[in-house]
């Protein structure tokens, strides 16, 4: 249930805004000509990819849903079939019911009570993330809502770090490579975000590179937990905030302004604070003009976004202007069981809405890296040494087609 107060609110949000949003970034977001092709997606997988907004207890595979419910006696599952929950859990999560999308997040916290189902999940999700391309990963979760079992808050950090660990060695042993770090959440409707606050830096140097607030935004602002902020700020620690993704404005300009948050957690109701004008010009208001010009990372969640109303279709998703803008945007899953996505998905879609190319996935990727909550030179490292390269190395696959494909025609007319 990490992340599913963030929709309890979603549907209250102004629908004449999002209308008016969407049209406008739907009239501005046509790509420009590029000479390059779009990538196959073959080639989206293997690119290198970076992740930054990802729930653990939002990306469990079905059939370890099923396992570990048989083995801790929890029968409430609405199925026991691996592939039939899996669907249900997308349906519900499309269905437009708020409760049906509530209890999907229930069954998932349910099994994860135990250490070793924590390290089983965790481990998982880094095998799962891996296969998919990505390269760098910031999972989150809230050790609050691990505790039924008896476990502790330092049992459940440390069950989900030896998990993380586990799946990164796993991944290596398949020829993937993976790094992935945890972020820590508290509940914005609770009041232990001070104590998670602590717990985050007590685990920054074993696994933890962050802390972040979730939960529903309306009538649960950022500032209710600015003793937390004020002391990761004196900690000199990393914290990003869920907002601006069901209230808008309000919610961002409190998370940077009064909380000092380093990143946006979604962030995408800054949409709502850009004005496309009949002829194509735009203007940016002071708060947007403020993101931008301070380059605050937004972790954009397209498929996520669709289901809760944010945006009307991927075409207008308001990634597409913000992309053309030079925001630090960055693309990410959310809920990778709830919106049956993951990371190549997520670009495909993009791919297929905006016409991107490989530039673009890697303008993205870059971004993500440039934003992550590990130091500099570890950041810049991935950038020039995994990401960079590995994007050269799936453009120059095309340039050899090509190649091949113009000295045969040379030959044949010769």
């Amino acid at each position: 249930m990490t992340s599913q107060s963030d929709r309890t609110t979603s549907q209250t949000a102004s629908a004449a805004s999002a209308v008016s949003a969407a049209s406008a970034v739907n009239a501005a977001n046509t790509p420009s000509a590029s000479p390059s092709p779009s990538p196959t997606p073959d080639q989206i997988r293997r690119a290198p990819k970076v992740l930054l907004h990802d729930h653990l207890d939002g990306g469990l595979r079905p059939g370890t849903i099923v396992d570990l419910a048989r083995e801790t006696g929890y029968s409430q599952l609405p199925e026991t079939d691996a592939d039939k929950l899996g669907a249900w859990f997308r349906d519900a999560a499309d269905s437009g019911s708020l409760e049906r999308y509530l209890e999907t997040f229930a069954h998932t916290c349910a099994v994860m009570q135990t250490r070793d189902a924590l390290v089983r999940v965790a481990a998982e999700c880094a095998e799962d993330l891996a296969e998919d391309g990505v390269v760098y990963a910031e999972v989150r979760y809230a050790p609050e809502q691990h505790l039924e079992a008896g476990l502790t808050l330092e049992e459940v950090v440390e069950a989900v770090n030896d998990g993380f660990r586990e799946g990164e060695r796993r991944a290596r042993e398949n020829g993937h490579r993976i790094r992935v770090g945890a972020l820590l959440t508290a509940m914005r409707h609770a009041a232990r975000s001070l104590e998670i606050a602590e717990l985050a830096n007590r685990y920054r140097d074993l696994g933890v590179v962050g802390f972040d607030i979730a939960g529903a935004e309306a009538g649960f602002p950022p500032t209710r937990h600015l003793d937390a902020f004020e002391y990761l700020k004196r900690e000199n620690n990393h914290f990003t905030i869920h907002a601006g993704e069901a209230f808008g404005l309000p919610s961002i300009w409190q998370a940077l302004q009064w909380c000092g948050a380093d990143r946006l957690g979604h962030g995408v109701r800054i949409i709502d604070d850009i004005q496309v004008q009949d002829d194509g010009t735009v203007k940016l208001g002071r708060l947007a003009s403020y993101v931008r010009d301070k380059r605050i990372p937004l972790e954009l969640c397209p498929s996520s976004n669709l289901q809760t109303g944010a945006a009307a279709s991927y075409a207008e998703h308001p990634i597409g202007l913000l992309r053309r803008l030079h925001f630090r945007a960055t693309v990410n899953t959310d809920n990778r069981l709830m919106s049956g996505t993951g990371m190549s998905r997520e670009f495909e879609h993009l791919v297929d809405a905006f016409g991107y190319t490989l530039d673009d996935l890697q303008w993205f990727s870059v971004n993500a890296m440039k934003s992550a909550f590990i130091p500099f030179d570890e950041r810049l490292a991935m950038i020039n040494d995994v990401i960079k390269p590995g994007y050269a190395e799936l453009k120059s696959e095309w340039l050899f087609r090509q190649t091949a494909s113009t000295s045969g025609s040379v030959g044949d007319e010769g």
